[in-house]
């Protein structure tokens, strides 16, 4: 089996036994994105959604087929993973576009002022390290519309929990919660330690907040690690 295809299909299994509770977080994506268009002024064009890190779209495809969008563009770093998000959504009344890419690379030429009405990214950025993460918000910050959202699904650490901390405690969960079988646990166990870079949820609202944003959980997992911000330009 090619490595791609043994990744993902890991990530899949993940997803699949909700070991990251990927239903709640999805819920709870999907009633932010609906409330937003709801409560749109009608006066106002129809959204332009950026999707950071958007993956196969398996759980978010069936929310972007109902949503009123004027445009939906989704980014991965994982060129194979595109023609699977297209496939999932499928056809839909807006344009759509799939891009290949760095998020961070992306945000960098981003320089379209107030383009974007919602952003929405899930555990893309936690792949950054910190100054990368605040880079990242300075950068998505000018891009953003009056009345605009961004939704942040990741994995963040509890408050001054150090990173090892936070990686012994995750592996530790893996490896007695979670129903995969030794060896897919462990390629999780080896990524999330190789590559995995959760912020501190106190400190990484507080740059946000020194960025223009402001901070709001709307959901927060029962393993003080998943949860779901929603960042406002202010």
């Amino acid at each position: 089996m090619e490595f791609f295809d043994r990744q993902w299909a890991t990530y899949r299994a993940v997803v699949d036994a909700d070991l990251m509770e990927h239903r709640a977080l999805s819920a709870a994506t999907a009633e932010a994105l609906r409330n937003h268009c709801a409560q749109r002024p009608s006066h106002q064009a129809a959204p332009h959604m950026v999707d950071l890190g958007c993956g196969d779209l398996g759980l978010l495809a069936p929310v972007l087929q109902q949503l009123p969008l004027g445009s939906y563009t989704g980014l991965d770093l994982t060129a194979a993973v595109l023609p699977l998000a297209q496939k999932a959504l499928g056809a839909v009344p807006y344009p759509v576009e799939f891009q290949q890419g760095d998020l961070l690379h992306w945000a960098n030429q981003a320089n379209e002022p107030e383009s974007i009405d919602i952003l929405h990214s899930s555990f893309a950025i936690h792949h950054l390290d910190g100054q990368q993460k605040t880079t990242l918000l300075g950068l998505l910050r000018p891009t953003m519309a009056e009345g605009s959202i961004f939704l942040w699904a990741d994995v963040f650490r509890e408050p001054g929990e150090s990173r090892d901390s936070y990686v012994a405690r995750y592996a530790a969960r893996i490896r007695s919660q979670w129903t995969l079988d030794a060896t897919a646990n462990e390629q999780v166990i080896s990524h999330l330690s190789s590559f995995d870079n959760p912020e501190d949820r106190l400190e990484i609202a507080a740059a946000a907040e020194a960025h223009g944003w402001s901070w709001q959980w709307l959901w927060q997992g029962q393993h003080q690690a998943e949860a779901l911000a929603l960042l406002r330009p202010i």
